[in-house]
């Protein structure tokens, strides 16, 4: 499946509505307005009204307020968070979306203990790539929100993002916990925390998904790689999921991706109570549309 699939595969869906905090930009009205084009659901625009109205109307006439778009005006980006997880909250809309604001500010609404989203899990970002001349979907979490997660924090990051990939029909998907090398180092923690991890799925106490590591980047990926060093895993060179160790091996794999292999993306914020879109302010419109989409398959599960 490409992402372009999982376009289609979202319109199919009943329609959600999409809750956007901050939505005075460019790029975020570029991709609601394909959204709307391609049925993905209806929005909520919270922000300065007239800047939103006027990118709207630049986009054509018929982007003005009606069934399928509302906009409702706030005076600064907290508010807009606030009232955009208010909405989600009380239940009419569906899916909440990162506009124009930083992370920080979302997250802080997000988290709310009065009208927040929190289900009581860890949140983690999940990001879906559809990288050229590979053969598959390949996940990277959690290149977004936790700087340095525990051992505990990396079994719930990992649980998050199974249950992405199960919305998207990918049953028992491999996960690879990613270090520097294939082999347990006590000097590399993160040789130590994958092991345990792999034995914790072995065990029952990570489910619905096949874990096995250490295994640095290339025999996780790449079948060839791993056969050289000689790896006999059902995960080496087959993984659906990469777990990274630390927010900056993450980004920095999640930005080389883009920028280097010329991958396409989408990417939602996993563990609370709707699926978020939480992608970067840099990111274009087409990524956050394949976010969208994303998301909304994320919020049908396992249809």
């Amino acid at each position: 499946m490409s992402l372009n699939q999982l376009v289609t595969q979202a319109k199919e869906f009943d329609q959600k509505t999409i809750a956007v905090a901050v939505a005075e930009d460019q790029e975020v009205i570029d991709a609601v307005v394909e959204a709307i084009e391609h049925g993905l659901g209806k929005f909520i625009l919270y922000g300065n009204k007239e800047q939103i109205t006027r990118l709207l109307m630049d986009k054509g006439t018929q982007y003005g307020e009606n069934d399928q778009l509302l906009v409702v005006h706030t005076t600064s980006k907290e508010k807009s968070a606030e009232l955009a997880v208010k909405s989600v909250h009380s239940g009419d809309a569906d899916v909440l979306m990162k506009g124009n604001l930083p992370t920080s500010t979302l997250l802080k609404a997000v988290l709310n203990k009065e009208y927040g989203l929190r289900s009581g899990n860890v949140l983690s970002h999940v990001a879906l790539f559809e990288v050229p001349g590979y053969d598959r979907f390949i996940f990277v979490t959690d290149a977004g929100m936790n700087i340095e997660p525990s051992l505990e924090q990396k079994a719930e990051i990992i649980s998050n993002a199974v249950s992405i990939a199960n919305s998207l029909g990918i049953n028992m998907p491999k996960v690879a916990p990613i270090a520097a090398v294939e082999t347990i180092n006590p000097k590399m923690p993160a040789t130590l925390d994958a092991a345990v991890l792999t034995q914790m799925n072995r065990r029952g106490q990570i489910n619905n998904c096949l874990v096995d590591g250490p295994l640095a980047l290339d025999n996780a990926v790449s079948f060839i790689a791993a056969k050289q060093k000689g790896i006999k895993s059902e995960v080496a060179g087959a993984a659906d999921i990469l777990l990274v160790p630390t927010i900056e091996v993450g980004n920095t794999l999640y930005k080389s991706l883009i920028y280097f292999a010329g991958a396409k993306v989408g990417a939602v914020l996993a563990g609370a109570k709707v699926p978020i879109v939480l992608t970067s302010r840099a990111d274009s419109a087409e990524s956050k549309l394949y976010s969208l989409a994303l998301a909304v398959c994320c919020s049908h599960p396992n249809k």
